[in-house]
């Protein structure tokens, strides 16, 4: 029985590596080069796995995993047979490429997005295009929404914006709103997959560093993307008298050495978890047509979707880089979140604290200009802030949102403090909150100190991964 147990293990981790590798391929080779990626793989199909995940679904049940991975298990199951599946039926996505080191509410700013066609789960079709060229084709005039005008003097809102949600179903109505209004057809979409840069360095956690001939120096985890966007960015923006037909020449070469190295058989394993990670980290969202899909996708909150029926305490702290430069990459946040039960009211002082890491500035570096946004629960009143300039409230998603702008010189820390009470229906008993990480924020400390009625007080460290849920039983 021990024996049969471990082979059925075995078979499941193969399995489940497998499916999620026909998934994280398409992001993968999306995210090095587009259009070339996909032709070498379609030319070395050896390395497309097609594994059947059809038993897993019973043999899960008899596993010793978690109830919460055997329901990512299932969820991937339902979403790449989906994919896979040999009907002859085409399924075209949107896949929007986002740099997170230029942050925005959705997750990073949207230079480019990809439409990607498969059939009977091959690649039949792509196109990758700079967002910018884009929104050239769209004459309507769309009014932006606070703060493009005022912190950036953007009157007209655009597709290469159009993440200004930290709700991703809300992104992709605009952005598939912004799509037919440059006259392209988004009724053909079948899903929409948000992905952030930061996953392309993550690859390099697993390919180790890569050096492409022809051009100097390694590419590795801590540089790949920013090096990537000196390449294919930096001369271009100093010179723009130069051809950019080849800018991106680079990705030819370089697509097969990163897939090459990426397929091997110890990497199988290593890029499911990877693809999961990223999911989980919200560096990765998905969105569908299909609703039984796209259920199936929320149930393990890889949806993006701000919970609009949680009745209980919440917090989700939202920045959108307003300085149109990547100072993102230099910036470390931590949060502080301190409520007390014996004031009249249930009183909240969130601390925040940015601090601008960089050196210098240069061509993709400044002092930082940022416009945040606390989603907390909706009634809450704001009382008081400091080192932030306090613009403007209002509801959105079941939530209230305070507004504020917030600016870190480079090299120096602001310590912002925003309090605020929260409505009667929040109470100490059974106390519950939720904090929700936005997409593309990185690996942001926290720290609850609750004070209760009685007096006695509690503290919870945690890194925000992801979604942080915390609960108090009296």
């Amino acid at each position: 029985m021990e024996k049969n147990n471990g082979e059925s293990k075995k078979k499941l981790k193969t399995f489940l590596a497998n499916k999620k590798v026909k998934i994280s391929l398409i992001i993968i080779v999306i995210l090095v080069g587009g259009y070339l990626a996909f032709k070498y793989l379609m030319t070395n199909k050896q390395f497309v796995l097609k594994t059947s995940l059809s038993a897993i679904g019973s043999v899960s049940k008899f596993l010793p995993i978690p109830a919460d991975e055997k329901k990512e298990i299932e969820v991937l199951n339902s979403i790449v047979s989906t994919f896979t599946a040999n009907d002859n039926k085409e399924k075209t996505f949107l896949i929007l490429l986002q740099n997170n080191a230029e942050l925005r509410p959705g997750g990073g700013f949207l230079g480019q997005y990809a439409v990607v066609t498969i059939k009977n789960g091959d690649v039949v079709s792509t196109k990758v295009e700079d967002a910018n060229l884009l929104d050239q084709r769209i004459t309507a005039k769309v009014l932006t929404p606070f703060p493009f005008e005022r912190m950036m003097q953007l009157r007209n809102w655009k597709f290469r914006d159009s993440n200004f949600s930290p709700d991703f179903p809300t992104n992709v109505d605009k952005a598939k709103y912004f799509f037919r209004l440059a006259g392209g057809n988004s009724q053909q979409f079948d899903g929409v997959v948000a992905v952030n840069s930061q996953v392309f360095d993550d690859l390099f956690n697993l390919t180790g560093p890569i050096t492409v001939p022809g051009y100097s120096g390694e590419f590795n985890s801590q540089n790949a993307s920013r090096k990537l966007e000196e390449i294919v960015e930096k001369a271009y923006i100093m010179n723009p008298e130069l051809d950019t037909q080849n800018r991106k020449a680079i990705l030819k070469t370089m697509a097969p050495m990163i897939m090459q190295k990426l397929l091997t058989l110890g990497n199988v394993t290593k890029i499911a978890d990877l693809f999961h990670n990223e999911m989980k980290n919200r560096n990765v969202m998905l969105n569908f047509n299909d609703q039984n899909l796209q259920q199936a996708a929320a149930s393990v909150h890889w949806d993006g979707t701000i919970p609009k029926d949680w009745t209980n305490d919440y917090l989700m702290a939202v920045d959108a880089n307003m300085g149109a430069l990547k100072t993102d990459f230099y910036m470390r946040r931590e949060m502080n979140y301190d409520i007390d039960f014996t004031q009249e009211k249930p009183t909240v002082t969130l601390n925040i604290k940015y601090k601008n890491t960089a050196p210098g500035g240069d061509w993709r570096t400044s002092d930082y200009h940022a416009y945040l946004r606390t989603y907390v629960p909706q009634g809450s009143t704001f009382v008081s802030s400091h080192m932030v300039s306090h613009l403007n409230t209002a509801n959105e998603f079941g939530k209230t949102y305070f507004g504020f702008k917030v600016d870190v010189v480079m090299g120096t820390q602001v310590d912002g403090q925003i309090v605020y009470t929260l409505p009667d229906s929040i109470t100490s008993d059974n106390y519950k909150l939720l904090i929700q990480k936005q997409s593309g924020a990185g690996n942001v400390p926290v720290n609850v100190h609750i004070k209760m009625k009685d007096g006695k007080e509690y503290t919870q460290q945690q890194t925000l991964l992801n979604d942080l849920n915390l609960q108090y039983k009296n």
